[in-house]
């Protein structure tokens, strides 16, 4: 049977859920989607997550949340990780951290797809061994999912591109987040694999990373502290579109999605929560 599956790039802040809001479900209409799953460690102000925000994607149509190294970012999310089972952090954190590296989501047509998050060690936190980490939870997983999905959450590309050959003829797809800037390099491996290096993000690309040029390049420029604030010019979705045979739980093809925010209001408008939309000096 074939499941198409939407996977989107890191939500950055207020503009990123705008679009989610507004283009989602009708692009899972168009484009036949049987499971979305979306990054959204930035969410929340540009950095962490809110229970909030959490229903409010749920809402919109995603179906697993991954999480990355702003996992705790916001400490009233640690419940949620703890009590909801379509929500991730990565895998290879502390096995005392909140929440759990695997959830599953059965689709409509029946198959069942799993998503495990992990996080890269390279220019990164400390974090336990993701290789070892998938290779011990892959047999626990295996017989529970006709499709399964890694989010590595890394910094190097060498150390994304070698987990892709890692879980190669092991799982369906591993797909890259966290730079914010989306690659070239969609592919399906030899044994049957899809893989990107980073499908980038979901927000304002009039940007760096997501916020306002000014302050990043005055902190750049003078190694002083100043707030990075949330950009909001030219919004889109970056995403990737990956369809999977779920007899033989191997890609079939990959490609890259990008939706472009309309110059109207969106109709699905994600008002605020409340707090300000910025971040100071941490990406």
């Amino acid at each position: 049977m074939k499941v198409n599956i939407l996977c989107i790039g890191d939500i950055v802040g207020r503009p990123g859920r705008r679009i989610i809001a507004d283009k989602l479900k009708p692009l899972v209409r168009e484009l036949d989607i049987d499971c979305v799953i979306a990054n959204a460690e930035n969410a929340a102000g540009g950095s962490g997550l809110t229970p909030q925000i959490y229903d409010k994607l749920l809402r919109y149509g995603v179906n697993l949340i991954t999480l990355g190294d702003h996992t705790y970012r916001k400490r009233d999310i640690i419940k949620t990780l703890e009590t909801s089972e379509n929500i991730v952090r990565p895998a290879n954190l502390s096995e005392r951290a909140a929440g759990r590296g695997v959830a599953f989501y059965e689709t409509a047509k029946g198959p069942t797809v799993a998503v495990v998050a992990l996080i890269g060690r390279l220019f990164m936190k400390g974090a336990d061994c993701p290789y070892n980490a998938i290779d011990r939870i892959l047999p626990q997983i295996e017989s529970k999912a006709e499709i399964i999905i890694v989010d590595f959450h890394a910094e190097a590309t060498s150390e994304k591109i070698a987990m892709g050959y890692h879980l190669d003829g092991r799982a369906s797809l591993c797909f890259g987040t966290h730079t914010h800037v989306v690659t070239a390099d969609e592919r399906i491996l030899p044994k049957g694999i899809a893989y990107i290096t980073d499908i980038g993000m979901t927000g304002a690309h009039d940007s760096v990373l997501g916020r306002s040029v000014e302050n990043v390049l005055k902190s750049f420029r003078t190694q002083m502290p100043f707030p990075f604030e949330i950009a909001t010019g030219d919004v889109k979705i970056s995403a990737i579109l990956v369809t999977v045979d779920s007899s033989t739980k191997k890609a079939e093809s990959i490609r890259r999605i990008r939706i472009d925010a309309e110059t109207k209001e969106s109709t699905g408008y994600d008002s605020d929560d409340g707090r300000p939309e910025y971040l100071n000096n941490n990406f």
